[in-house]
């Protein structure tokens, strides 16, 4: 896809932060700006009027897929959702370059009434999107598997473990898809799978999470290994475990500390280096970058480079989900990041209609021009 020049913008600075990987090294720069094109594509009246998660992947063809978990449904008027229905995840279909607002297409279920796209067989659950990616075997789509623990809070919910969704003919119109879903084996609420997922040659790397709530650690990265055709096949995945290649996921070992559920792994050949973009653990308005030689590491420290400013308007506002879209340019040195604003309360979520919607910047990266061949 063609990429979208920096320009000047007065409410952001340009950031440019040297990044201290190691003594003898290079250090990587990064040029932060924003994309008000890609914000204003996701700005809508009707339909889809906001959602968070907002992963996205290539199908082929000129086409691409967002991901999105809790859904608005409905309309905007002055500034403010009026009768929007919330639904648990919802997706949009990329026509080209874009994202033009004439490039999305959106879905979710409408009959009898808006529901989510993907439903577990429970009522009583839901699911959000993580990662997608299409192989030879189709697309796979991985999903949390959410039930509700307290109603009156917006945090009242517990993650139960993550499945895996195929649909076979991802070149159909996704309102005729037919998808099969299976869990994955050992997942809960403390160990998940499906982050990200990057390619590499014939291999996807499946990026994940784990927490032991009693040793304090706070979530932390993990990855599987599996050739990208046999991904539907769990027997096939190898787990990251100090140094080596294992069969055993509870032998799996973190590759790196403070991450939350959603980030991304990108491989910019401009620097020559993969690219871990996460906002900083628990609900700060901060978002880092991490590098890295290899898909399993070792990374380096995160370091800060962008502080979402809708945190400053109200003490409500939490920013979250910061993620790459690699596939959103088509430039080696340049990757597009996207990010949520959300509230603790929802009514000022229903309130005002710029929170809940992705909002998106583009990273310039220079220098750091070692480590891969």
């Amino acid at each position: 896809m063609r990429s979208t020049p920096l320009r000047p913008f007065a409410r952001f600075a340009v950031l440019v932060a040297a990044l201290c990987l190691a003594a003898c090294h290079t250090q990587p720069r990064v040029a932060v700006a924003p994309l008000p094109a890609f914000d204003a594509a996701f700005d809508r009246a009707s339909g889809w009027v906001g959602a968070d998660g907002a992963y996205s992947t290539a199908l082929g063809h000129d086409r691409y897929l967002w991901l999105f978990g809790d859904t608005f449904v409905g309309q905007v008027d002055g500034g403010r959702r009026n009768g929007a229905r919330l639904v648990a995840n919802s997706l949009a279909l990329q026509h080209g370059a874009g994202p033009n607002a004439d490039d999305l297409e959106f879905f979710y279920r409408t009959v009898p009434e808006p529901t989510a796209v993907f439903t577990p067989d429970d009522p009583g659950r839901w699911f959000w999107p993580l990662h997608a990616v299409r192989t030879g075997a189709g697309l796979f789509v991985f999903l949390l598997e959410v039930e509700r623990t307290d109603p009156r809070s917006v945090f009242g919910f517990r993650v139960d473990g993550v499945d895996l969704a195929r649909v076979v003919d991802p070149d159909a119109s996704p309102a005729e898809w037919q998808v099969e879903v299976r869990r994955i084996p050992r997942t809960d609420g403390h160990r998940i799978f499906g982050s990200y997922v990057l390619a590499v040659g014939g291999d996807c790397y499946v990026y994940g999470t784990v927490e032991d709530p009693a040793a304090g650690a706070g979530r932390q990265a993990i990855v599987a290994r599996v050739a990208c055709d046999r991904l539907w096949d769990f027997e096939e995945w190898r787990f990251f475990a100090k140094g080596e290649w294992v069969t055993d996921v509870d032998r799996v070992s973190p590759i790196c500390a403070g991450v939350p559920s959603e980030f991304s792994i990108s491989l910019q050949t401009g620097i020559n280096r993969y690219v871990m973009v996460h906002s900083a653990a628990g609900l700060s308005p901060e978002m880092a970058v991490r590098f890295a030689d290899a898909p399993e590491g070792p990374w380096s420290d995160p370091v800060g480079f962008f502080r979402c400013p809708e945190a400053g308007r109200d003490p409500r506002i939490f920013c979250y989900a910061a993620k790459g879209h690699p596939e959103m340019t088509d430039s080696p040195d340049e990757l597009t990041v996207s990010y949520v604003a959300n509230a603790t309360e929802f009514a000022l979520v229903e309130a005002d209609a710029r929170l809940y919607r992705p909002r998106f910047l583009r990273l310039k990266f220079s220098g750091g021009l070692f480590g891969l061949p």
